[in-house]
């Protein structure tokens, strides 16, 4: 059995797999990212022998006999072979992508608004979840599961830049004119050829520039920097201000290179002039879409490059690889999103967009409140967040983790109040005059052993669900509550 099936719900299971299928490595070699190494790889032998090719044909030109005209003859055939050869692989890389964008829609997208945000919560959480909040594997873990994660926020920060027309891109509103008639919150359900529409127009393409944002730092370049020219440096480590603008350069540089050269436009297959012509300048405008997304993204100001800029910053501390992470900080992702804002590197309305719909706290994240009957008994409770689109930003929506001190894994789903929330200090402070004996018997009903204990926080402001997630039957904390 599958190392992915054993102990997981069928959905979980096609999260690990997808996450593997981006950015894992593997013998197959067969990942987005893998592809990308292997073209950087043989970037230069292609380069040298179209070049070698070339010259020959060049310098044969010139000798003029009969003999040469043979030869010329065979080394432009084997040009062409080889050109139409790496069209070909061209092609199977952009299918590759694009089918793992498929993917994605189809695991985080429903038949109604409200279905896409719950399926989409249940994937932000379950990649949250499944990442470990501490130890050596934090930083390896969290890259690979970053372009997921950033996918998925960027679909939904699509969705709201769409109904509330907060971008002016030529190219984003030629594609929503073609769907004008309908009601976007509900496309799918209104008309299949509309959404399908709406997804190979744009979905897709934004998709794309959200997985290829950081492929470039894959390139031997930016490899050297990351890991030193020894190849022995943590590739976590902070680098040096010259060394993370190099890095910073070189990506741009080989992303846009690798989707140009190693990407381009997809390959018509069929028999018919009008169509293949419709199809190639679809194409062609889809490729210059993901290379403004990608180019504008750097420094978007107010540009349809915050679509991918924003969640990327999100996705970087969430998922950060810093050896300062911090789970119990998590929350506090907006302050940096604000900075940001406020030093106009991007859009503050952007980024209010993105607070409407995840709020403080993270998907998947570990909350502790303390239950409405608290007066019948002193004690708090563990929840851990499961919706998207909070009323209030700082009141996430929950699942139950706890009942009565005892884990459970059927738990209702609650809005946990600002005023019951240990994460804020107010809160924490009121129930503080909690005896040092009491706090101690809670502990140890919800810590499995000692020595997790004597690490915990007599009064914990959160909890890392991870553990009781590992648990199949815990992973169910997006259907519906009994």
């Amino acid at each position: 059995m599958s190392k992915h099936l054993t102990g997981d719900t069928k959905f979980t299971a096609q999260v690990k797999i997808l996450i593997d299928k981006i950015y894992g490595r593997s013998p197959l070699k067969d990942s987005v990212l893998e592809r990308a190494i292997a073209f950087y790889d043989l970037e230069h032998f292609s380069q040298r022998k179209l070049e070698k090719l070339t010259q020959d044909i060049e310098h044969l030109k010139q000798i003029a006999n009969p003999k040469s005209k043979a030869k010329i003859e065979n080394l432009e055939r084997e040009q062409r072979e080889y050109l139409q050869e790496l069209r070909f692989e061209r092609n199977e890389r952009s299918q590759h992508l694009q089918a793992i964008c498929r993917e994605i829609i189809e695991l985080c997208e429903g038949d109604s608004f409200s279905e896409s945000n719950r399926k989409s919560a249940q994937l932000l959480g379950t990649i949250q979840l499944l990442a470990p909040t501490e130890g050596s594997k934090v930083a390896a873990v969290n890259e690979r599961s970053k372009p997921l994660y950033k996918s998925v926020l960027t679909l939904r920060l699509l969705d709201e830049v769409c109904f509330k027309k907060l971008l002016s891109d030529r190219y984003l509103e030629q594609e929503l004119a073609e769907i004008s008639t309908f009601n976007l919150k509900e496309l799918r359900s209104e008309s299949e050829v509309a959404y399908s529409k709406f997804v190979n127009g744009l979905k897709i393409p934004i998709l794309m520039a959200a997985i290829l944002q950081d492929i470039g730092n894959s390139h031997p370049d930016a490899q050297e920097i990351m890991f030193g020219v020894d190849g022995k440096q943590d590739c976590y480590r902070t680098l040096s201000v010259e060394e993370r603008k190099a890095l910073l350069q070189i990506n741009y540089r080989e992303t846009l290179k690798y989707l140009l050269n190693g990407i381009g436009v997809s390959m018509y297959l069929g028999n018919s002039k009008t169509e293949r012509d419709v199809f190639n300048k679809a194409e062609a405008n889809k490729l210059r879409f993901v290379k403004q997304l990608l180019k504008s993204s750097v420094n978007p100001k107010l540009g349809i490059g915050n679509l991918l800029k924003i969640p990327q910053i999100y996705t970087s501390i969430v998922l950060s690889t810093k050896a300062s992470y911090n789970y119990k900080l998590l929350p506090k992702v907006y302050q940096a999103l604000y900075q940001n804002a406020e030093r106009g590197s991007c859009s503050r309305p952007i980024v209010d967009a993105l607070y409407q719909i995840t709020g403080d706290f993270p998907q998947g994240f570990g909350v502790i409140y303390i239950p409405a009957d608290v007066e019948q008994e002193v004690r708090y409770e563990y929840a851990i967040v499961n919706q998207l689109y909070p009323a209030n930003v700082s009141e996430p929506k929950c699942r139950m983790a706890t009942r009565s001190l005892t884990f459970i894994g059927y738990g209702h789903d609650l809005v946990v109040k600002k005023n019951s929330n240990l994460y804020f200090v107010e809160t924490a402070k009121a129930f503080s005059s909690i005896s040092k004996e009491r706090l101690n018997e809670i502990l140890e009903l919800l810590s499995s052993n000692y020595l997790e204990r004597k690490k915990l926080d007599l009064l914990p402001r959160c909890w890392q669900p991870g553990e009781y997630f590992s648990m199949k039957t815990n992973q169910k904390l997006w259907n519906r509550s009994r």
